[in-house]
Parts: C-alpha cells; structure tokens; sequence
C-alpha cells in the first residue's frame, strides 16, 4: 500500500461536503447516507475530526455569486421561463440547509458555513485543518462536479493530500462517474468505503 493510502488519525480529517436536507433526493438516490454513516462512525472511533461544509446564504442574496452561468444547475438555460435567481432557494437557518438527521452533527465536530462552491473559500476550515497538523483530507458529499471537485482542486493547490470516498459523493450520475473515473485520479486518490475504513480502523489500533 503507498504511503500516502494510509491513514494517520492525528493528520487526517474529514470533510462532509453539503450533505443537507435540502439535497436530500439526490443523496438518496446516490445511496450515500449509509456508507456515510459507517465512514463518520469509523472516523470517530479512530479520533479523526468532522468538518461538516455547508451551504450558507443572506435570504436577500446579498453573498450570492456575481458570475452568471449559461444554465442553471438542471442545464437549463435562463431565460423568460427559467429567469436567474438572486436569492437563495433556502436561506441561512432554513430547515433545508440543515445537516441530515442521519448523520448530525455531535459535540466537538467542526461546523464550517460556506458562501462558494469550495469549502476551503472564505472560511475557517483551512486554518481548523493546519491548526490540527491534518494533511489528508477524506472528502465526501456532493455535488461531484461542482463543490466536491472545487474543494479538491483547491486542496490540491494547498498541499493536502485528497481521497474522495466515491460511494459516500453524490450528483447528476453521468458527472459523478466521469470525475470519479476520468478526472480525481489524476489529482487525487479515489477510495470506497470497502477500502478506507479497514485501513483507518488498523492505523488507529495500538500494537500489542
């Protein structure tokens, strides 16, 4: 196994990326929640800290994007009968931008509100991460192809090592299975849940 497919509980963290009520539909068609659950129980047995990434917005749009895409996120283009939003869907403290239920968070994880698509942006997480000394990040939720892949082109960048844990990720299937074939290869490891758990429970258990 590479060194760098290891997992050192004391360097490394995990990153739930817009695993909310809002996206609930998607994430239960991606079948993510349950390996979810396994991968965060696993990281908490082993002492690996829980960053929770949300989305968080002024119900006046007043932190919206200023870019203005040709579609909206159903490929949609705007127009008279799909006219450009600006204001969010679901505002700062909506139920829709809650954690899933499933998966809340618990006393002592990271809660980290972002206002761009990648969650090292404009927020805490980058300096809560390097205060800690983790280096590797296990990056999880969705949408593949938009905040996940932000996020893991951004940590890259930065120097930290990324394994996105496919079958906890969630999105549009056609983009999520190009970037997890095509694509985070290239940049980083890609790993399931079959294979990451094993190895962070073993770096986590004493030698007798």
């Amino acid at each position: 196994m590479e060194a760098s497919d290891t997992y050192d509980p004391a360097h490394t963290g995990l990153v739930v990326f817009d695993m909310l009520e809002a996206y609930r539909e998607p994430i239960e068609a991606a079948g993510s929640i349950a390996p979810t659950q396994r991968l965060i129980a696993a990281c908490r047995a082993a002492g690996v800290p829980v960053f929770y990434a949300r989305a968080d917005h002024r119900a006046d749009g007043a932190d919206f994007a200023r870019s203005i895409a040709d579609t909206d996120s159903h490929f949609r283009p705007w127009g008279p009968d799909n006219p450009l939003r600006t204001t969010p869907p679901h505002a700062a403290g909506s139920p829709g931008l809650q954690v899933l239920k499933e998966i809340a968070p618990q006393d002592g994880d990271y809660d980290v509100p972002k206002h761009r698509w990648n969650a090292l942006h404009g927020t805490h997480l980058e300096l809560s991460l390097r205060s800690r000394d983790i280096d590797h990040i296990l990056l999880v939720g969705g949408s593949v192809h938009v905040g996940i892949a932000s996020t893991a082109y951004s940590a890259r960048d930065k120097d930290f090592q990324v394994t996105i844990v496919s079958d906890c990720c969630h999105g549009f299937p056609e983009q999520r299975h190009f970037f997890m074939e095509k694509v985070f290869p290239r940049m980083c490891h890609v790993r399931t849940t079959s294979e990451v758990i094993p190895s962070l429970t073993a770096a986590a258990t004493p030698t007798p």
